[in-house]
């Protein structure tokens, strides 16, 4: 029999079965074989069988964009377990045909797949609002008995679509790719808005989302609406934009200048 994933008391992935199947590298904790032992080896080129100019081609590619999980292939007979730094686990069927043909998912979310999916990368035009950049790992169906395996920091979120997340909260998602929605106006220069200036949009009520209660460190800035900005920077650059001053903030949230202060000091003191 084939291995099958299971997961294992939240933070293991049990794989159970014969033959072989792909791993992250370095994610086994423990195995027990039936016959002899398991056999790990790191992939140079990827899982995909074919031509050997397409498996460089991939390669290539999953470098390129960033997507380039090392991997290694667990062969053998018997139990595998897997895990990583205390990741909750969750397991995706595919199926042939309809938005379960495929899983979206970033390389380092990735813990393990079958034998039985194609991975490759996908681009994201609207990746670039988000912490990882336009390009995505794609597992396809390619034959019975499809699964793959996904860590999440934390207890995750399964949602059904239509649902809008967070794109540094997201994890994985079946189907197509989603839409942007971005909420971008004036109150967003001066760091007056909710934070959540952007958002993913699945609309596919067939399509399930998986979130983790985890938000990356995001990769693009909006003004002062900006998670990795410190009051007093904000503060600092305000009153360099409108004091019309040399000025420089000394870490208390003040604005620096002239005593007169100019536009720039009204807002200092109005903001402390």
């Amino acid at each position: 029999m084939p291995f099958q994933f299971q997961v294992e008391r939240e933070l293991f992935l049990k794989a159970e079965g014969q033959g072989h199947f792909f791993a992250k590298k370095g994610a086994m904790v423990a195995d027990q074989a039936y016959n002899g032992k398991f056999k790990y080896s790191k992939r140079l080129l990827g899982t995909n069988s074919g031509n050997v100019i397409g498996q460089v081609i991939n390669h290539g590619m999953r470098r390129v964009t960033g997507e380039n999980l090392e991997i290694m292939e667990v062969e053998g007979q018997g139990t595998v377990y897997l895990a990583d730094q205390n990741s909750h686990v969750t397991i995706i069927n595919l199926e042939q045909g309809g938005p379960w043909q495929s899983v979206s998912v970033e390389s380092e979310d990735l813990l393990a797949f079958t034998e039985t999916c194609h991975y490759g990368v996908t681009i994201i035009g609207s990746g670039v609002l988000s912490q990882r950049g336009l390009f995505t790992s794609k597992l396809t169906y390619n034959g019975h008995g499809a699964q793959v395996a996904v860590k999440t920091n934390g207890n995750p979120l399964v949602l059904q679509g239509p649902c809008r997340v967070d794109p540094d909260a997201i994890v994985a998602w079946t189907g197509s790719a989603p839409k942007v929605k971005i909420d971008v106006n004036w109150k967003t220069l001066i760091g007056q808005t909710s934070g959540e200036s952007y958002m993913y949009e699945f609309s596919d009520p067939n399509q399930v989302v998986i979130v983790q209660p985890f938000e990356r460190e995001s990769g693009v800035k909006f003004g002062m609406d900006d998670k990795r900005y410190q009051p007093q920077e904000q503060s600092s650059a305000f009153g360099n934009t409108f004091g019309g001053n040399q000025g420089h903030g000394q870490g208390q949230g003040q604005l620096q200048g002239q005593e007169s202060g100019g536009l720039g000091g009204i807002i200092g003191k109005f903001l402390k």
